[in-house]
């Protein structure tokens, strides 16, 4: 764990929504375990350049030669999921082109870690692509095999499955979705912590039919529909962001 410098890369998953930072800007798994890491590892230089709304190309083509000129020890690497929810979507294509990143980023000597996609059987509309999703997470795990990378399985994580991980847009993760997945990064990376990530939270009473329906109404209404004209406008919610951490720089009490 002698880590010297990190960089994480990709789309809003890795950006942080939604989860609110002290300094104005989303947290998210990746601050939360660099934070981590800083802890049992003074003076760690971190920088995120991932920005919301990015395919796997954008990633590809902006973010992973940046990573090339900083040399970091270690890069976390989550694309894609942007990608396999549109219709025409290729996730043997995809992968071919994710691999092609790895091992550019192996090459130039960081350890890589990869993400699979996530279970999208119990959210509606998305569980359409379900299949395509599985697919590619068979072949990152083949990538990671490849090029010796360490993966975090979000395919299997069970506790994500509960709604309450998941903000209004059923897109994003909440505070405790990302606390969760920054748990499993940190077990997948040898970082040492004292909660369990698997752990369910409280039950609930169950929502009953109408409310189900309700909810599935509201967000084709709000969210749904306002990605399908942006979609269809070739128009992204990242477009024309910067990089909220852009240069490997330590960690401060005000980034916690």
């Amino acid at each position: 764990m002698q880590w010297g410098s990190f960089v994480a890369i990709g789309d809003s998953f890795t950006e942080g929504l939604d989860d609110p930072g002290p300094n104005g800007q989303f947290r998210g798994w990746a601050d939360r375990t660099a934070e981590r890491i800083a802890a049992i590892n003074p003076g760690l230089r971190y920088a995120n350049v991932a920005i919301r709304g990015k395919l796997l190309g954008e990633i590809v083509a902006e973010q992973v030669p940046l990573v090339g000129t900083l040399h970091p020890d270690l890069v976390t690497f989550c694309g894609g999921g942007n990608d396999l929810i549109m219709p025409s979507a290729d996730p043997d294509s995809l992968a071919e082109l994710y691999e092609s990143a790895v091992s550019e980023l192996r090459a130039g000597g960081s350890e890589v870690v990869i993400f699979t996609g996530f279970d999208t059987r119990d959210t509606p509309v998305l569980r359409r692509v379900r299949g395509k999703v599985a697919t590619y997470n068979a072949h990152l795990r083949a990538i990671a095999d490849r090029y010796d990378c360490r993966v975090v399985d979000l395919w299997s994580m069970r506790v994500l499955q509960d709604r309450r991980m998941w903000s209004e847009d059923r897109l994003h993760l909440t505070p405790e979705g990302h606390h969760r997945v920054a748990l499993r990064t940190c077990e997948v990376l040898g970082v040492p912590v004292e909660e369990d990530w698997a752990l369910p939270l409280p039950e609930e009473p169950p929502l009953t039919w109408v409310t189900q329906r309700r909810g599935d109404l509201h967000w084709a209404r709000a969210h749904l529909v306002p990605w399908l004209g942006r979609t269809i406008r070739g128009v992204s919610t990242g477009d024309n962001l910067q990089p909220k951490r852009p240069e490997l720089i330590e960690l401060v009490d005000s980034d916690r």
